[in-house]
């Protein structure tokens, strides 16, 4: 399995107009606490439907399916975006959604997702737990499973975010994103460099959570033993072969923030911008702000913030 630029492309017509197309914002009046000052913009998909960029891949996936997958209905587990994406989707499309959350789920998550009219349920300690009981019960009930990360018309979707990012901002030469699961980036990443080759694209994960960064740097995946972040939507212990195969492909690093660090970046999001976002969502702003990553002298930068939040505001 793999995506292209095609299915990016047909992914964004599919979810035209059950999207938002989120706003760029310079960064150039606020009182930087960036190194050097770099130019920077934020691609502020915390301002997304249902919260987070997590909308895109599960409209695209949605669209996707035939009236019958759809009728039985959806079923995924999540870090409580994913979860809040396909909740979203299946609400205006009429369909019932479950959805499985492990116990790092900030319980604001999970109060939003009854909002949205999904049946939830808490299962084990990290996402890689629920996930597997959402796939047991899938199978068990005949339900229709949305992977949050290693979809094809997930990722297709995600990546529909630099398409906006690089008609907004044509000039950006570094795009910083930040990896979960590696959804958003292996979309993301793909569709960046087939729209502009020489661009640059970050990943940042939490030093608790180096899922991507430790399958790259052994050069296939790697389970981890252990997550330590705050950072729940950060920290599957372990991607897939799709993932890893985009980000080998397209990605040029892999950096670790802390948690502190992100939530450094946090602080200075609300106080400069006036934006709530989660922790994870500060990640590819924390990378700038401790030097960790340094872009080179001139370039600009674009940073996804992709999620709202308020764990992020400790």
């Amino acid at each position: 399995m793999t995506v292209t630029i095609d299915d990016v492309r047909a992914a964004a017509k599919r979810i035209e107009g059950h999207v938002r197309r989120t706003p760029l914002l310079p960064a150039t009046l606020s009182h930087s606490l960036l190194p050097d000052n770099p130019a920077l913009n934020l691609k502020l998909e915390c301002l997304q439907v249902s919260g987070s960029f997590k909308a895109r891949g599960a409209m695209s996936a949605l669209t996707t399916l035939e009236d019958a997958a759809k009728a039985r209905g959806l079923i995924t587990a999540s870090g409580g975006n994913h979860g809040l994406g396909v909740a979203c989707a299946g609400h205006a499309a009429g369909v019932p959604v479950t959805i499985y959350l492990p116990g790092n789920t900030p319980p604001a998550k999970a109060d939003n997702l009854r909002r949205w009219g999904a049946e939830v349920h808490m299962h084990g300690e990290v996402w890689d737990d629920a996930n597997r009981e959402a796939l047991a019960v899938a199978e068990r009930d005949g339900k229709t499973y949305i992977h949050p990360f290693a979809d094809p018309s997930v990722i297709a979707g995600q990546g529909t975010v630099s398409l906006e990012v690089l008609a907004d901002a044509p000039d950006t030469d570094v795009l910083l994103v930040s990896i979960g699961g590696g959804g958003l980036i292996s979309g993301a990443a793909m569709a960046a460099k087939a729209l502009k080759p020489k661009i640059t694209v970050i990943g940042i994960e939490p030093v608790g959570a180096p899922t991507l960064h430790d399958s790259v740097a052994a050069g296939e995946l790697v389970e981890l033993a252990h997550i330590d972040t705050n950072a729940n939507t950060l920290a599957p212990r372990r991607s897939e072969e799709i993932n890893l195969a985009l980000i080998q492909q397209n990605v040029d690093e892999i950096v670790l923030v802390t948690d502190e660090q992100m939530y450094k970046a946090a602080r200075w999001l609300w106080r400069d911008f006036g934006l709530g976002v989660e922790l994870s969502a500060a990640a590819a702003v924390a990378a700038l702000q401790v030097g960790i990553y340094t872009p080179p002298a001139g370039a600009v930068c674009t940073a996804l913030i992709c999620g709202t939040g308020s764990d992020g505001m400790r």
